[in-house]
Formats: structure tokens, C-alpha cells, sequence
């Protein structure tokens, strides 16, 4: 799947035939980005697209040793999924 970051838009988007799939973010601080939502065009909707835009925005902020705070839910419910994700999220702690 073709994931970019498009930084002017503060979002990781998806082109899906003549759709966009976006999961959205904000800045926080030098070193943290705060995910505020994420949208599928309905038509695809539990077909794993949301969960492959999650997953590349994850990876793009671990490669940039950054961390998280997952306000929305469907990020928080990926990571809870995918527990090796965990250790991205702004303040956890393992055990």
C-alpha cells in the first residue's frame, strides 16, 4: 500500500481508488505526536486498511525514535493488539 506522511495536512494518508484513507495527528512538543483520528472510506471499512495506515504511521515514528499518545481509539485498540507497539506510547512503562 502506498502510506505517505503529508506533513502540511498533519496526516498519513492512503488513496484508495477515488478515496483517501487518513489517520490524522498533531505535534506535541519536540518529540511527540498526539493521533487524533482515523478514516476509512465506508466502502472499505474491515477490510485492514486502517489497520496498514496505523501500522506504517507507527513504524515512521519509531524510525524517527519518536513517541505517541493515541487519542484515538482505533490506534489505542491497534497498539492493544499489537503489543510490540507498546513501548512507543508517550509514558508506558513495561510491567
Amino acid at each position: 500500500m502506498n502510506v505517505s506522511n503529508n506533513k502540511e495536512k498533519r496526516r498519513y494518508e492512503l488513496p484508495l481508488l477515488d478515496e483517501m484513507a487518513v489517520l490524522e495527528y498533531m505535534p506535541a512538543g519536540s518529540n511527540n505526536v498526539v493521533f487524533t483520528h482515523t478514516e476509512v472510506p465506508e466502502a472499505l471499512e474491515g477490510k485492514g486498511v486502517g489497520s496498514q495506515l496505523v501500522k506504517y504511521a507507527l513504524e515512521d515514528i519509531k524510525e524517527r525514535d519518536m513517541k505517541l499518545i493515541p487519542m484515538c481509539p482505533f490506534v489505542a485498540g491497534y497498539i492493544k493488539r499489537h503489543p510490540e507497539y507498546r513501548e512507543l506510547v508517550f509514558g508506558y512503562r513495561p510491567g
